[in-house]
């Protein structure tokens, strides 16, 4: 997955549907618990005291980081473009004609040149073979878009770049100018997009080592419990209502993280279509296999772990074990 960006240096994305997920407290009462008439006298913790991969968040990681190579990438072909239409001598202005009639006519006379058929200028094959050679040439790119080089210039670049790169099917001066400014202006969109990748890598590594410590200290807590010999009501009860503190983590983790996606570093956006409008977290999540929101379903399996904890904690409490 990669963003395009439109001539309004917006982002041009696949569409996603969105969807809303919230995590919420997950607080039990102990009396109603310890009152079951099937409570058990004994806790096993096999299995219980397991540690908690994390895997949704690794998953986001490493999603993030294909990510962000690809986004890296594409800054370096358009600069690479940018750079390679500046070096190009335009065609001398007595020689270009005035532009054709609208997009459309551009895509058509740029798609001739490309085909090798009507207008047969050196200046507009160079443009295009140097496109070609960068921005085409990336190993995902053709296979997430489909398009042909004169539907990637205009959608990248916009298409009255296109337009006027088509006057007389040749590279004036002003063609020449509009492709090199809007290339450097797609190399930096990308930019500012992978520093916000970067970010999100980070926030995911610190999302990870706080569930880890919450994870760990429920962990021990269970551990220790089952190491209690004779009566150990009133170990059971200290660990039940530790547990229930880390439930309080998890709420406040999974708040910090709902704050977050309501505050996004930046939005992903088909120009001119406000009702496509994507999250940078959809942007990121939406099209993969897991979770569109994965922090907060780590969240929500941890804190599920921690409530069949308590439950059996309250067990042993009721059993008098």
């Amino acid at each position: 997955m990669s963003v395009r960006q439109g001539a309004a240096g917006i982002f041009r994305i696949q569409s996603a549907d969105p969807a809303a997920m919230e995590c919420t407290s997950l607080s039990c009462d102990l009396a109603a618990i310890a009152s079951e008439p099937g409570a058990v006298t004994a806790l096993v913790f096999a299995g219980v005291v397991a540690f908690v991969a994390l895997a949704y968040i690794r998953d986001a990681k490493a999603s993030c980081r294909d990510e962000q190579r690809r986004v890296r990438d594409e800054q370096d072909a358009f600069e690479e473009f940018a750079d390679r239409v500046s070096g190009l001598d335009p065609a001398p202005a007595s020689s270009t004609a005035p532009s054709l009639d609208g997009p459309a006519a551009a895509v058509r006379t740029v798609s001739a040149v490309d085909g090798g058929n009507g207008v047969d200028d050196v200046r507009l094959r160079r443009v295009l073979a140097a496109y070609r050679d960068t921005v085409m040439s990336l190993p995902h790119y053709r296979e997430e878009y489909d398009e042909t080089i004169p539907e990637s210039l205009a959608a990248e670049l916009g298409p009255d770049t296109a337009a006027a790169l088509a006057s007389n099917g040749t590279l004036s001066t002003g063609a020449q100018s509009a492709l090199v400014r809007r290339s450097r202006q797609a190399a930096d969109a990308r930019s500012s997009l992978a520093d916000a990748i970067d970010t999100e890598i980070d926030a995911l590594s610190g999302y990870e080592t706080d569930l880890t410590l919450v994870d760990r200290r429920r962990r021990r807590l269970l551990e220790h419990l089952d190491g209690v010999r004779g009566d150990g009501t009133d170990a059971a009860i200290d660990i039940w209502r530790r547990l229930d503190g880390l439930e309080d983590d998890c709420d406040e983790i999974a708040g910090e993280r709902q704050r977050t996606l309501d505050d996004p570093p930046m939005d992903v956006a088909p120009p001119g279509e406000e009702a496509d409008r994507r999250s940078f977290h959809e942007y990121l999540y939406g099209p993969t296999e897991g979770p569109r929101y994965p922090v907060l379903a780590q969240i929500a399996e941890i804190a599920g772990r921690i409530r069949t904890d308590r439950d059996r904690v309250a067990s042993r409490i009721a059993g008098g074990d």
